[in-house]
């Protein structure tokens, strides 16, 4: 899987996440640190990658957008964990969500639950009889 992560996430977990088949990239490697969520998502959708983060913001954009991508996967209680152990976490879950994630999702991965939701959310999406 192809993989951006955010600036919030440790670097260390792109030689744990390649070790394990996956293409990851950090947003420092990108030169956009210092980015605002907004351009972080335009870069994940137009590379095709699927963003990781553990910043929920990116999930209120994506829906404020009514976008459909990219999927992000969004990492609950990450305060004081080690690199390895997000690495286990995602790498166990990953091929549990790759399907909804290629479809387009927002993933909710915590130690003992994963929420999906696909996209786009919004209103735009509820309905098209309302109009």
């Amino acid at each position: 899987m192809r993989l951006l992560l955010d600036n919030n996430l440790s670097v260390r977990l792109i030689e744990l996440l390649s070790a394990a088949g996956h293409e990851v990239q950090h947003v420092r490697d990108l030169g956009l640190a210092a980015a605002t969520d907004a351009v972080v998502l335009d870069a994940a959708a137009t590379a095709g990658q699927v963003l990781v983060s553990a910043d929920s913001d990116f999930g209120a954009l994506l829906a404020a957008g009514n976008r459909s991508g990219p999927s992000f996967v969004l990492l609950r209680r990450t305060n004081g964990r080690r690199a390895e152990e997000l690495a286990q976490l995602l790498v166990a879950n990953l091929p549990v969500i790759a399907k909804d994630l290629e479809a387009g999702a927002i993933a909710v991965v915590g130690e003992d639950e994963i929420r999906i939701r696909s996209l786009p959310i919004g209103r735009a999406r509820e309905s098209a009889n309302d109009a």
